[in-house]
C-alpha cells in the first residue's frame, strides 16, 4: 500500500521510460499466475501459439492485445485466471527456414541426417522462441509462463499419440492411395484448406485421339497437357447420343501409343466441352473416382519435386511445365492438337511456398471426417455449442463442417510428431501404438510427420494436462473464450471444436471472438512484396505499448478488418500524453493527502458530484461492453470521459477549491480526485496497462498492484441525476459563451457583460449557486441572471436548454450577420421538429420501438421546439 501521494511525477510523458522494468516487477510479482483459489471462479484463455518461425506481426499483436485485455479486466474482477502461453512448432514453415539456413552454410539436412538435422531445428525453436517472448513482453502480455507449452514437448507429445491411436482403433484415422494435394517445393502433402486458389490466365489445349482401327477420332481437353501421359481412358456419358457407339472400344494415346478403353461414367458432364474427358487416375481426384470405377491403372508421370519421372518417357527429367511447353509443340507437329483457347481458370496454390499444387497420387494418413463432423454439427444445436462473435461466423463454420473432405495428415518432413506407426520388416504388417514395438530391431517406423495443425487442434486441452486427469484440466477446461481471426476458422477453429468434442465430450471454449485483418492506410493487405509491413515493435519504440495497443483495441469493431494509420497511434499517445498531465497536476496538488485521507461524506460540489455520477456511468458502460467484446465502444466512453469530463471540465473546475483557501473544501475535492483516478486507473488498466500501472503506484492506493486491484464497481450513493443535469447545462452555457466569443473575436481575457433569462426560479437559483463556475469561465465584468432580463437590441444570443443568453455586443459585431447567425439556426431548428415529428408520427415506430426510446424522441421534440421559438422570437426582436 503507497500511503501518501507522490508529488514529483515527471513532467514530460515517456512511454519509454515508464515501460521499462515494468514488466519484470509484473512477472516477478506473479500477478499473473492462476493461483487455483477454490474461493474464486476460474476463467481461462489459451493463447493462439505463434510459429517459431521470426517475429510476430501487426496480427499477433491486435490477437493478443485482445487477449491480454480479457484477461486482466477478469483478474481485477476477482477470477482465478489462467491466460495459457505457448508456441507452435510450425513443421513446413519451421522446416523451410532452418532447411535455408543450412542451405546458406552449405549444407543440407540430408547431410545432417535426421537426428542431427532435429537437434538444429530445436536450437532454432530455442533462439525464437526466446525473440518471441520478448516480443510479448514489449507488449505486455500478462500470460502465465509457469504454464507455457510448445506443440512438440513432451505433454503435448504425449496428447497427440493418444489422439493418433485412438482415432485408429475406432477406424477413424485410416492409410491409403489417394489424390492428394502435393506442394513440389517443399515435397510434402498438404491438406485441402493449406491450398490458395488465384486466377490463373492460362491456355485450354484441344486435341483429337485416335480411335484404334478407325478414320475416327475423340476430341478431348485439358489445361494441363503433361498429364496426358498418365491417361488410362476416355470417359464419356452413357447417355450422349455422340457417343453410344464407341463406349467400349479403344483410343490410342498420341507421343505413347498405349492403348486406352472409352468408358461410360454418370460423372461426364455431355454439356461440358466436346463431352469427353481424358482420364489420369494418378494426377486428378475426380478421374482417381472414375478409375475406381472402372478399375482403371494408375500411373504416375512426376517425381516429388515436380519433375517428369520414368513414366514420362523422352520427356524424363524435365520440368513440368518445361514439359507442358514441349509436349505442346510436339502435339502440334503431330497434327493431334489443334486448338489452344485463352482460359481464366482457379489454381491451387501451396499456402505456404506459393508453388502451384500438384493433384498427386500417393499414400498417405487420412482422418475420416464425416463423423466427427457429425458430433460437432449436432452439438451446435443444443445449449453446450460454441458461441461465436460475431454471430454470422457460426454460418461460416457449419458450412465448412457440412461440406467436409477427409483430412491428410501426413507430412513428408522430419520436424514434427513423427506418426506413432511401425512396418514390419518382413511381413509388412503394420503396427499403431502409442509407445514403440518391443522387438524394435524388426520394425521401421514410418517416416513421415503429423500435420501441424493435428496438434494445434488438441491445444486447449492438450495443454492442461489431458490425456492425465490433471487438476489444471479439471479446472481451467472447457476454456472460456478464444480470440483468433476470421481466416483460420477451418484451419484450427474447427478442429479444436471437433477434436475436443470427440476427446473430452466437451466444447473447448464457450466463445470464439473472431476479428479481421491488419491492413495498410489504404485497405491491402500488409505482404512483402508490397513493403507495406509495419513490425509492432517499431511503433512501441516509437509511440509506447500503450498507445499501439489502445489504437488495436478501439479501430474496429469485431469481424471487421483494421486500417494502419499512424497518425491514429500518434492520436492515442496523444491521449496518453493527456492522462499523464492530468494525473500529474492532480497529484501535484495532494502533497500530504494520504490514502487514510480519502473522505467522500462532506459536502460536495456540483462539480464533484457530477464527475462521481458520470464515473459510475462510464465504469457501467465500459464493464458492459468490455464484456461483450466490444472495446471501441467501451474505449470511445473511456476516451470520452477522460479526455472531455475528467480533464477539460472537472480538473479545471477543481482548481477553484485547490487554489481557494477553504480547506475543508479542498480536501473534499483531493478525495474526489483522488478517488476518480483510482477507479479510472483500475478502468484504463486493460487497454493501457503501463502507464496506469505507472500512474496508480503515484497515487495514494491499497495493494502491490494496479493488476490485481479490484475492477470499479457502480456506487449507487454517488449517482446524482440533478446534478448531472445541472452540469449539462451549465457547460451548454460556458460553451455557448466560448463559440460567441470565438465568432466575435473577443479573448477570453477580455469581460464582457453576460445576461441569463431563466424559464422558471429554480433554474435561476441552481445557476445562481454555481454563479462562482459562471464567472471563472465566461469572465463577464456584470452577470445577469433572471427569469426576466432586458435583452438589449444589439446583443449575440445564444438559447440553451432552460435558459437563454445575451451578451450586449454594440460595436463589436455586424448586426446583420447576427440576423443571418440566427436565420441558419431557425432552419437548423425547423429541420429537427420535423424530423423528429415525423418520427412520432410514424404508427410503426411508436408501436415497435422500445418505450424508452420513444419517450426519448418525445424529449427531443419538447427540446427542439423550445429552441425553436426562442430563435424566431429573438429574430423578430432584432429585425424590428
Amino acid at each position: 500500500m503507497k500511503d501518501e501521494a507522490n508529488t514529483s511525477m515527471s513532467s514530460k510523458y515517456n512511454p519509454q521510460e515508464i515501460e521499462k522494468g515494468r514488466y519484470k516487477f509484473w512477472v516477478d510479482g506473479k500477478f499473473f499466475e492462476a493461483t487455483g483459489d477454490p474461493e474464486k471462479e476460474p476463467f481461462s484463455i489459451v493463447i493462439p501459439p505463434p510459429n517459431v518461425t521470426g517475429k510476430l506481426h501487426l496480427g499477433h499483436a491486435w490477437d493478443t492485445t485482445m487477449q491480454d485485455t480479457i484477461s486482466r479486466m477478469k483478474r481485477m474482477q476477482g477470477y482465478d485466471v489462467l491466460w495459457l502461453p505457448g508456441m507452435d512448432h510450425a513443421g513446413i514453415a519451421t522446416q523451410a527456414k532452418v532447411e535455408a539456413k543450412l542451405k546458406e552454410q552449405g549444407t543440407s539436412r540430408y547431410d545432417l541426417g535426421r537426428d542431427k538435422f532435429l537437434e538444429t531445428a530445436w536450437d532454432w525453436k530455442g533462439e525464437y522462441a526466446a525473440f518471441i517472448r520478448s516480443q510479448w513482453e514489449k507488449l505486455g502480455l500478462g500470460l502465465d509462463y509457469s504454464r507455457e507449452r510448445f506443440t512438440l514437448d513432451e505433454g503435448l507429445s504425449k496428447a497427440v499419440r493418444e489422439v493418433f491411436v485412438t482415432l485408429y482403433e475406432k477406424g477413424l484415422i485410416y492409410r491409403g492411395e489417394y489424390i492428394i494435394n502435393w506442394d513440389p517445393d517443399t515435397k510434402t502433402a498438404l491438406s485441402d484448406i493449406e491450398v490458395i486458389y488465384e486466377e490463373v490466365h492460362g491456355k485450354f489445349y484441344h486435341m483429337r485421339y485416335p480411335i484404334k482401327d478407325s478414320d475416327e477420332t475423340i476430341e478431348i481437353a485439358t489445361t494441363r497437357p503433361e498429364t496426358m501421359l498418365g491417361d488410362t481412358a476416355v470417359a464419356v456419358h452413357p447417355e450422349d447420343e455422340r457417343y453410344k457407339h464407341l463406349i467400349g472400344k479403344t483410343v490410342v494415346l498420341p507421343i505413347v501409343g498405349r492403348e486406352m478403353e472409352i468408358v461410360a461414367d454418370d460423372y461426364v458432364d455431355m454439356e461440358m466441352g466436346s463431352g469427353a474427358v481424358k482420364i489420369t487416375p494418378a494426377h486428378d481426384p475426380n478421374d482417381f473416382a472414375i478409375g475406381n470405377r472402372h478399375n482403371l491403372e494408375r500411373i504416375l508421370v512426376m517425381n516429388e519435386d515436380g519433375s517428369m519421372n520414368e513414366n514420362a518417357g523422352k520427356y524424363q527429367g524435365l520440368d513440368r511445365f518445361e514439359c507442358r511447353k514441349q509436349i505442346v509443340k510436339d502435339l502440334q507437329e503431330q497434327g493431334v492438337l489443334f486448338d489452344i483457347e485463352d482460359h481464366t481458370h482457379q489454381v491451387g496454390h501451396s499456402e505456404r511456398s506459393g508453388a502451384v499444387v500438384e493433384p498427386y497420387l500417393s499414400t498417405q494418413w487420412f482422418v475420416n471426417m464425416q463423423p466427427l463432423a457429425d458430433a460437432v454439427i449436432d452439438m451446435q444445436k443444443g445449449d453446450g455449442k460454441v458461441n461465436f462473435v460475431p454471430e454470422r461466423f457460426e454460418r461460416t463454420y457449419l458450412h465448412w463442417m457440412e461440406n467436409i473432405r477427409d483430412w491428410c495428415i501426413s507430412r513428408q518432413l522430419w520436424w514434427g510428431h513423427r506418426i506413432p506407426a511401425w512396418y514390419h520388416k518382413e511381413t509388412n504388417e503394420i503396427y499403431v501404438g502409442k509407445e514403440a514395438p518391443a522387438d524394435l530391431e524388426n520394425w521401421e517406423q514410418d517416416e513421415d510427420v503429423l500435420d501441424t495443425w493435428f496438434s494445434s487442434a488438441l491445444w486447449p486441452f492438450s495443454t492442461m494436462g489431458w490425456p492425465e486427469d490433471t487438476d489444471d484440466f479439471k479446472r481451467y477446461f472447457p476454456t472460456d473464450v478464444l480470440v483468433t481471426g476470421y481466416d483460420i476458422i477451418f484451419f484450427w477453429v474447427a478442429r479444436m471444436i471437433f477434436q475436443s468434442k470427440q476427446f473430452t465430450d466437451e466444447r473447448p471454449f464457450k466463445d470464439v471472438l473472431i476479428h479481421g485483418l491488419i491492413r495498410d492506410a489504404e485497405g491491402r493487405k500488409m505482404s512483402k512484396s508490397l513493403g507495406n509491413g509495419v513490425d509492432p515493435m517499431d511503433v512501441i519504440e516509437k509511440y509506447g505499448a500503450d498507445s499501439l495497443r489502445y489504437f488495436l483495441l478501439t479501430g474496429s469493431t469485431p469481424g471487421q478488418d483494421l486500417r494502419f494509420h499512424w497518425e491514429k497511434i500518434e492520436s492515442t499517445w496523444n491521449f496518453a500524453n493527456k492522462v499523464w498531465n492530468a494525473s500529474r497536476f492532480s497529484l501535484m496538488n495532494m502533497e500530504g493527502f494520504t490514502y487514510r485521507d480519502i473522505d467522500l461524506s462532506g459536502d460536495m460540489s456540483l462539480a464533484d458530484k457530477w464527475i462521481l455520477t458520470r464515473l459510475n456511468e462510464t465504469i457501467e458502460q465500459v464493464t458492459k461492453n468490455t464484456n461483450k467484446y466490444e472495446f471501441g465502444e467501451a474505449g470511445r466512453y473511456l476516451y470520452n470521459f477522460i479526455w472531455d469530463e475528467l480533464c477539460d471540465w472537472y480538473i479545471e473546475m477543481a482548481k477553484l477549491p485547490l487554489y481557494g483557501d477553504d480547506e475543508k473544501q479542498k480536501r473534499t475535492t483531493q478525495s474526489v480526485l483522488a478517488y476518480v483516478l483510482d477507479n479510472t486507473m483500475r478502468m484504463l488498466h486493460p487497454y493501457m496497462p503501463f502507464i496506469t500501472e505507472e500512474i496508480w503506484q503515484q497515487l495514494p492506493h491499497q495493494g502491490e498492484s494496479i493488476t490485481v486491484a479490484a475492477w470499479p464497481q457502480v456506487k449507487t450513493e454517488f449517482h446524482d441525476e440533478a446534478a448531472s443535469n445541472e452540469m449539462k447545462r451549465l457547460v451548454s452555457i460556458i460553451k455557448a459563451v466560448r463559440n460567441i466569443r470565438a465568432e466575435v473575436d473577443t479573448p477570453m481575457s477580455k469581460q464582457i457583460k453576460l445576461m441569463i433569462q431563466t424559464e422558471n426560479e429554480e433554474i435561476t437559483a441552481e445557476l445562481e449557486t454555481n454563479r462562482h463556475y459562471l464567472e471563472r469561465f465566461c469572465n463577464p465584468d456584470v452577470l445577469t441572471i433572471s427569469t426576466s432580463v432586458d435583452a438589449p437590441d444589439k446583443a449575440m444570443s445564444a438559447v440553451v436548454t432552460g435558459a437563454e443568453l445575451f451578451l450586449p455586443l454594440e460595436g463589436l459585431i455586424d448586426f446583420d450577420k447576427e440576423i443571418n447567425r440566427l436565420e441558419k439556426k431557425l432552419e437548423k431548428w425547423n429541420k429537427e421538429v420535423d424530423r423528429v415529428q415525423k418520427k412520432l408520427a410514424n404508427a410503426g415506430f411508436v408501436n415497435k420501438a422500445p418505450e424508452a426510446v420513444v419517450e426519448e424522441e418525445r424529449k427531443k421534440e419538447q427540446d427542439y421546439k423550445e429552441k425553436q421559438s426562442k430563435v424566431k422570437a429573438r429574430l423578430e426582436e432584432l429585425k424590428s
